[in-house]
């Protein structure tokens, strides 16, 4: 089933497109933190209701969240802003199955011609979708608040012609 993309510009419990309830908020910080933790390989310490304010004061105000949805299921989102991406996540049995590329595809369709993000550099498999997806790496640093090495990739329009190469021991294809 392919996924059904919806474009939550701002967060109103009830409202028909988006997120209904708390619980179905809860549903999405659940797949943040279960996503982020099979990525980097850690386990995240905040509680839900840290990362449920983090993601109400700091997330949503500054980007637009786009939800991907197979039925009536949460299975991943973006957000993001005509220049950066906050935050991509799948839901961990949904990797590799195009939701990501489709998330991906939204935001450079949306963005200013060019992206940038960060990712951790020990989530190998973000990093290669990333390269796979035609980001290159401009800055390698480190993230003190994880105490983490970290990525910065950029993406512009005109580098999306030419063939993205796979990093080493990606599986194929930019799923």
């Amino acid at each position: 089933m392919d996924p059904r993309i919806i474009i939550l510009s701002d967060l109103h419990l009830g409202r028909p497109d988006g997120v209904h309830s708390v619980e179905e908020l809860d549903a999405l910080i659940t797949l943040w933190r279960t996503s982020f933790e099979h990525g980097v390989g850690i386990v995240d310490p905040h509680s839900l209701g840290e990362q449920r304010a983090y993601f109400l004061t700091a997330v949503l105000p500054q980007n637009t969240v786009t939800l991907a949805l197979q039925g009536e299921r949460l299975v991943g989102f973006v957000a993001a802003t005509r220049e950066s991406i906050a935050q991509l996540y799948v839901h961990v049995e949904h990797l590799r199955q195009g939701l990501g590329s489709a998330l991906l595809d939204w935001a450079k369709a949306q963005s200013a011609g060019h992206l940038w993000l960060y990712t951790f550099a020990r989530n190998h498999g973000a990093c290669a979708f990333y390269e796979c997806h035609g980001f290159t790496v401009q800055a390698r640093g480190f993230e003190p608040t994880w105490q983490l090495a970290d990525v910065r990739y950029r993406w512009q329009a005109e580098q999306a012609q030419r063939p993205a190469t796979p990093r080493d021991g990606w599986r194929g294809g930019c799923r």
